[in-house]
């Protein structure tokens, strides 16, 4: 069967307007086997760019090519570039798409609520039923649709009514619940009189500014009124209840999703739906007109809230207790899977870019458009009890498996640190992410654990380049003496124990100072390197080298034959010659070796040895010398 993929472009999850468009959007896709996607960030939580470029990271997975259609809730974006730069990459794709909320995109099919009327007849009924004359306004950002409607509504209504709008009275915020709380600080700082009504754009700020009120001393609605827009639990339950504006989301969400299938079935649709909303009248205005929810309910509900919010606290703890301690890739990922096993969904899978561990410098000055890796990796796939990884699939491809069957809704989230962009997760046929009050907390506390794991391993990495150079040379790329010393050491030991018979090599280059006077230095390191290759050449498996001075080197082997002191003066005059031969310079290559071969026993040292083996270097190197006099005369 040929199942319809679509995409839902979203920000934020965990708030009410989200949540009962999406349990729309997946009722509808549920019931026509539709594979729904959703790809959400929550921009603007932590009020930093380069934090919020990480989370919209994930718009730039989005391949919409490889979807049927999509629906873009372009009114849930504060910000207008993010907003565009998703637009361009859909209308870029050709496929059909509905928006939310907007008309400025007439290729689009659009739904809305009609946001401008019922928010005009709010402000009227609390300008005519209750005589309110000074009103401040509490505004949603004015580059979202929605808030624009709703601040339009409410200047056209004050003007009808031959009220002058005071630019002092009105706060510009997020749609945020702490804006509400910080319009009602701005007020107070103002020295303004207080007003008859703060009329606020969401019930999520009306909410926190009625608190912030409250703790002032001011009564809702004996001194003040306070209304909102949405009609969310909250508002219904609150004390008092709210004056607001209740929308058909579920249907919008429903119907969004019918009519994108309908378009891809060939059915002809309306470019524009829209649906109506209604005022809300409750105790915040003065005006009791709607029944409280029954009681028994209403502790039933909150009840579960709480009960669900406590054993997602107690399951983000146990996750972060279980994160601290882990130490490499492997272990972080045990740790999530112990956890995904309690998100009641069908699959879990973690996708990381290929790059996500080799990539340490930071680039600050990071686009929107950044992209991620053309590859990804999957180390944790677990579905239904079961778990695997897949090494690579390409990034376009977005799922680390393909959907195989329809009806599966797919959550994609952003994992990041800073701008970094380290992955993403995708949860199949679960509702914890939106749900959850906490979701946002799991995907910080994931991506924390991740960027900790590669900075680990890059601190390792470090450690272990700062040990090499501790004890290799770096001119020979062999043990300096350090090196040497640590590692012969205890080789050494061990062959006292087990009395075995060792050969230590002291070598001495010859005539390096000649080289470097007549040729420079230059030369004369050439010269060591390739005398460093040459020993290299000699030592068997069972012996070490290390250049142990400026112009001298050692080897210590073990399980040695009796005469293996000959043999290696024979390997190395022969590798000498043919050095020479090689690199055919104005000079020779030269050294002196001495070699001493020992049955080891209780009280032998490794500097003693080195000591015989030194004098003896030396002794030839004097009968070298005589040798050269000798001919001369």
């Amino acid at each position: 069967m040929d199942f319809k993929n679509i995409a839902v472009v979203v920000s934020g999850l965990d708030e009410e307007y989200q949540y009962n468009i999406i349990k729309g959007i997946n009722q509808f896709a549920l019931e026509h086997e539709i594979n729904v996607s959703y790809f959400a960030a929550f921009g603007g939580v932590v009020e930093s760019r380069r934090f919020d470029l990480g989370e919209y990271s994930i718009y730039n997975l989005t391949n919409f090519s490889a979807f049927d259609g999509a629906l873009l809730m372009a009114n849930t974006f504060s910000d207008p570039e993010i907003r565009g730069h998703i637009v361009d990459r859909v209308r870029e794709s050709g496929i059909p798409v509905v928006i939310f909320e907007s008309d400025d995109y007439p290729e689009f099919y659009e739904i809305s609520i009609d946001n401008y009327s019922v928010m005009k007849e709010l402000v009227e009924h609390i300008i005519r039923h209750h005589s309110a004359k000074v009103i401040n306004y509490i505004s949603g950002p004015l580059a979202n649709p929605e808030a624009r409607q709703r601040y339009d509504a409410f200047c056209a209504a004050m003007e009808e009514n031959g009220i002058e709008i005071d630019e002092d009275r009105i706060f510009y915020g997020f749609f945020r619940s702490y804006d509400g709380k910080r319009a009602i600080e701005e007020f107070v700082e103002s020295g303004m009189a207080l007003p008859d009504a703060f009329i606020c754009a969401n019930d999520s700020m009306a909410l926190t500014a009625a608190s912030a009120l409250e703790k002032l001393g001011y009564r809702v609605p004996e001194d003040v009124i306070v209304t909102g827009f949405d009609n969310t639990f909250s508002a219904r339950n609150s004390c008092p209840s709210l004056t607001t504006v209740s929308r058909p989301l579920f249907n919008a969400g429903y119907t969004a999703c019918e009519i994108l299938y309908n378009v891809l079935c060939g059915k002809e649709q309306p470019k524009s739906t829209k649906l109506e909303a209604s005022v809300v009248l409750a105790e915040s205005c003065g005006c009791n007109t709607v029944t409280a929810e029954d009681l028994k309910e209403y502790r039933k509900r909150t009840y579960r809230r709480i009960e669900d919010t406590n054993s997602n606290i107690n399951l983000l703890n146990r996750l972060t207790a279980g994160l601290s301690d882990t130490k490499t890739s492997e272990e972080t990922f045990d740790v999530i899977e112990s956890i995904v096993r309690e998100l009641d969904c069908d699959k879990f899978c973690l996708c990381l870019t290929s790059d996500w561990q080799d990539n340490y410098d930071i680039d600050r000055n990071v686009s929107i458009d950044i992209d991620y890796s053309e590859f990804m990796t999957a180390p944790l796939i677990w579905e239904k009890g079961e778990r695997r990884k897949i090494s690579y699939f390409p990034s376009s491809q977005m799922f680390p498996e393909k959907l195989t069957t329809g009806g599966n809704i797919n959550y994609f989230l952003p994992l990041h640190f800073g701008e970094r962009c380290l992955g993403y997760y995708i949860i199949s046929n679960g509702e914890y992410l939106i749900y959850s009050l906490l979701c946002y907390t799991l995907t910080m506390n994931i991506s924390n654990s991740i960027e900790n794991v590669r900075k680990l391993h890059h601190l390792n990495k470090a450690m272990e380049e700062l040990n090499r150079l501790y004890v290799i040379d770096p001119l020979c790329n062999i043990y300096n003496r350090n090196g040497f010393i640590n590692k012969a050491d205890d080789m050494f030991r061990r062959c006292v124990d087990e009395h075995r018979r060792v050969m230590l090599s002291f070598i001495d280059m010859d005539g390096l100072k000649f080289i470097n006077d007549n040729y420079g230095h230059n030369e004369g390191d050439f010269a060591i390197q390739r005398l460093a290759t040459i020993i290299q050449d000699c030592c068997s498996r069972n012996s070490i080298c290390a250049r142990f001075g400026g112009d001298e080197f050692i080897i210590f082997s073990v399980n040695v034959k009796r005469d293996e002191d000959v043999n290696l003066e024979r390997r190395f005059n022969e590798d000498l010659e043919n050095m020479n031969r090689i690199i055919n310079k104005p000079y020779k290559l030269s050294a002196s070796l001495g070699s001493v071969i020992q049955n080891l026993k209780e009280g032998d040292t490794l500097y003693s040895m080195i000591k015989l083996a030194d004098d003896k270097m030396y002794d030839i190197k004097k009968q070298k010398k005589k040798a050269r006099k000798s001919e001369k005369v």
